[in-house]
């Protein structure tokens, strides 16, 4: 059985390094992200040449400005600084199949079998260095027989942290141009060579087979993992190395920092286990289509999906997955990228029924030289389950008829969607309440059923209803005469009722401190059928209000 080998990637830089990919005109500037910590702004992460001027991590904003008039800052986005690293983590499974993020800036990769493959682990640890410089990363990278050995040897050996392009930006390079020449690295194309570390400085990195404490031993406390209030604790009694703990007694280093100190040396050393939990990438669903001669015509772009499409729904239904959002995007000669974003109603696996959203937002789509490249991406996607249909065949008919109208109302609500949004269409759905204005809710009508079942009420209820009025009348439970309500006088010709109304115990609402209600469908000589009640009175007084008027 292969010795169990890990491979430790931290990306000192990640922040900046993310933002300098999306815009490359801030490549050779001095560049940092900023986050909120109390009531201060803090420096993040740097760009090597905002390092080279002395500002340094956790510094506040204004002395950072001080010290550089011209600094360029970003605010933090930890959203999508972990959306790219679950990018990375996708492009690590390459090198193995276990590969677990280590959160915010790192990945940790079981090497146990794999490092043959790529011959031997200076060559992976080459090919490391290679694909994050073409990818415009800076990396730090340990190989030791455990993840704290190698965790330690990633961020506590002395090593070259500087990126060397500005990831995939290409000015002049037509996307169809590129796909040719895929294979060909950045420098070849005008770009400095980057700089791979080799040789001795490189096997400072690898830990030998066996023997993690001879790499631990000159690194600092800090490199096993421990809180900054214990490092400084044994920094004051002395203890400044991995090796100067070594020949401590445990009993008397746990009794005195506590089991944690221990765990994580034993960790490191490979005394204690310490799994690895690899997590795995999300699946994505995306088709892509390159054209030899760049297109500019809406059929030819519709002719384009439809063969995409078709591809993207067997790939989806090979999962039992159907697609909810789609995203298109067309990617134009001149380097810039068009996109659109299609909802449905309900997660589908049918070209037909997806077809049609896809046309009402191709005119948002400007084609400007030509689109060189389609891509078609299942952004949100949903399970499905088949349904089969037993009974005479009767039943069968009907089931197929309530089917079939359902595909039809889902239909046109994605239709509206793709117009108006999914979000600005909505249903009323019964809800669990005997209180007149929340006997109904309101529900977003692509993310829930239909109501089939709607309870009916004591009485009538009014079409409009609105929050209590006061009326003015007599203060007595019995029902007027006559009223006074909005300025205007009314005189009772008809009434129903009443219906006594309690208020939810349970919760406390404002609007009922007033104690129950009895409700009177009121007509008047004005020909208004209104909706009056009393409350009998409880926190607040009594008196008369009115809620609604019927039609």
């Amino acid at each position: 059985m292969p010795h169990r080998r890990i491979l430790s990637l931290w990306f000192p830089r990640l922040g900046v390094d993310r933002l300098i990919r999306a815009e490359p005109h801030l490549l050779g500037k001095p560049l940092a992200v900023i986050r909120d910590e109390g009531q201060a702004q803090i420096l993040s992460s740097l760009s090597p040449e905002a390092a080279k001027l002395g500002l340094h991590l956790r510094q506040p904003l204004r002395d950072a400005y001080a010290m550089c008039g011209d600094l360029i800052t970003r605010p933090q986005s930890e959203r999508q600084e972990a959306a790219f690293l679950g990018v990375l983590h996708r492009w690590a499974g390459k090198f193995s199949p276990w590969v677990a993020a280590s959160p915010p800036d790192g990945l940790v990769i079981d090497l146990t079998g794999c490092a043959h493959l790529f011959g031997g682990e200076v060559a992976l640890a080459e090919q490391v260095a290679l694909d994050c410089a073409d990818l415009g990363l800076t990396v730090r990278l340990g190989i030791a027989d455990t993840l704290g050995a190698a965790w330690a040897l990633a961020r506590f050996t002395a090593q070259d942290t500087q990126a060397h392009r500005s990831g995939d930006a290409i000015d002049q390079e037509a996307r169809a141009t590129r796909s040719r020449a895929g294979k060909r690295r950045h420098w070849t194309r005008g770009g400095a060579a980057p700089h791979i570390s080799t040789g001795p400085a490189l096997q400072e990195r690898i830990a030998p087979i066996g023997k993690s404490w001879q790499v631990l031993s000159p690194l600092p406390i800090a490199a096993l993992r421990l809180e900054p209030q214990m490092v400084e604790q044994l920094n004051r009694l002395g203890l400044r190395r991995v090796g100067d703990l070594m020949g401590q007694p445990r009993a008397g280093l746990a009794r005195r920092f506590g089991r944690g100190l221990v765990d994580k040396l034993d960790q490191a050393l490979g005394s204690a286990p310490e799994p690895i939990s690899p997590a795995p990438p999300p699946e994505r669903f995306s088709v892509r289509m390159s054209f030899p001669e760049p297109i500019g015509l809406e059929a030819d772009v519709v002719a384009g999906l439809e063969r995409m499409l078709e591809q993207l729904c067997a790939k989806l239904k090979t999962k039992g997955r159907g697609a909810r959002v789609l995203r298109i995007e067309a990617h134009r000669c001149d380097g810039l990228m068009e996109w659109q974003m299609v909802s449905a109603a309900v997660a589908s696996t049918s070209p037909h029924r997806l077809m049609p959203l896809l046309k009402m937002k191709l005119p948002g789509i400007e084609a400007g030289p030509g689109i060189d490249m389609l891509r078609l991406e299942a952004v949100g996607h949903d399970p499905l389950h088949d349904r089969r249909m037993a009974g005479h065949k009767a039943a069968a008919e009907r089931g197929k008829q309530r089917k079939d109208q359902g595909a039809a109302l889902e239909d046109l609500l994605g239709r509206l969607g793709a117009r108006i949004g999914m979000e600005a269409i909505t249903r009323r759905h019964p809800s669990s309440s005997h209180i007149p204005e929340k006997c109904a809710t309101t529900l977003a009508a692509a993310w829930s059923e239909p109501a089939r079942d709607w309870p009916s009420p004591p009485t009538p209820r009014p079409l409009l209803l609105w929050p209590p009025d006061a009326v003015t009348a007599p203060d007595h439970p019995d029902l007027p005469k006559g009223f006074q309500w909005r300025g205007r006088r009314f005189v009772t010709t008809g009434a129903s009722g009443p219906e006594r109304i309690a208020p939810e115990w349970w919760l406390d609402e404002p609007a009922w401190r007033s104690g129950v209600r009895d409700y009177w469908q009121v007509d008047t000589d004005h020909g208004d059928r209104l909706w009056l009640f009393y409350a009998h009175g409880g926190a607040l007084s009594s008196g008369w209000f009115c809620q609604g008027s019927f039609a």
